[in-house]
């Protein structure tokens, strides 16, 4: 068999999701900015692939940052921007938010093209994109994303696109909301987390989030070394806002996580394969 014939038949590892080089309008990172006192202040939004046997799909959520809670999903074939439209959707319809909510995501064309950004203004909403390189700025929909894989899609075999959302339902609505405990809420489900905010009595507000310009010593970690100039990054060092997600595995039954011994399987990721 020829060489470029043999190349033309091997199954590719693994999949580009970014697509951020594009001359369409991109926006300043609000989110790095806000201190958060309730829901439906901060949104974020995220794509990944995965692989079936013989072929990729893509799926695009929406998470609120407060909670953790993933708020809207979509899955499908393609790449094209009625997948985060309809994530997006998705999140309005069961939320129902006031104007003023910012919605981060990357700088992906999908989210800066003319559907997209025309959708978040006719709910009032505010874009906000990563800046370049960044990762700690998503930090909470990425870290849903690896816990989606690692807890669910690595550890299973899917007949087709219907039986994986049906999967995917059942994890994101059944487990991830109403049961999987977080380090970050207090080890408690997103669901519980903003009912129990919700009571009498408690610190909560579903209003308008407080926004500085001056925020970034608390975004990040910084080391004092000589040379660096104040407000600089350091790459090397993890956000000061907890991502943890809590214990690995989950189970159904009961509604209960399972236990340390019991976690996730041990899983042998597809060689070259890496999570976006």
């Amino acid at each position: 068999m020829r060489e470029d014939n043999l190349l033309a038949v091997q199954p590719r590892a693994w999949v580009q999701t970014t697509d951020s080089g594009h001359e369409l309008e991109v926006y300043l990172n609000l989110a790095a900015r806000m201190k958060l006192t309730g829901i439906d202040q901060l949104w974020v939004a995220d794509i990944t692939y995965i692989r079936l046997r013989t072929e990729f799909v893509y799926l695009a959520v929406v998470l609120d940052a407060w909670s953790r809670k993933v708020v809207g999903w979509a899955l499908g074939q393609s790449l094209a921007a009625q997948l985060t439209v309809a994530a997006l959707k998705q999140a309005i319809a069961q939320r129902q938010p006031l104007p003023g909510l910012v919605y981060h995501s990357d700088r992906d064309v999908q989210y800066a093209c003319r559907e997209y950004v025309s959708l978040l203004a006719s709910q009032g909403m505010l874009p906000s994109m990563s800046r370049p390189a960044n990762p700690y700025d998503n930090a909470s929909c990425e870290s849903f994303m690896h816990t989606l894989k690692r807890e669910e899609i690595y550890a299973n075999t899917y007949r087709d696109l219907e039986d994986l959302r049906t999967h995917i339902e059942e994890f994101i609505d059944h487990y991830y909301n109403r049961c999987r405990l977080h380090s970050a809420l207090g080890y408690v489900p997103p669901e519980e987390f903003e009912q129990k905010a919700a009571q009498p009595g408690q610190a909560y507000c579903c209003g308008a989030a407080s926004r500085s310009f001056f925020r970034h010593g608390e975004i990040y970690r910084w080391d004092d070394k000589p040379g660096q100039e104040l407000g600089e990054p350091n790459r090397s060092s993890s956000p000061a806002h907890p991502i943890d997600e809590s214990p690995t595995g989950y189970s159904l039954a009961g509604c209960s996580p399972a236990e340390p011994d019991s976690a996730s399987p041990a899983i042998d990721y597809p060689q070259g394969e890496a999570t976006p």
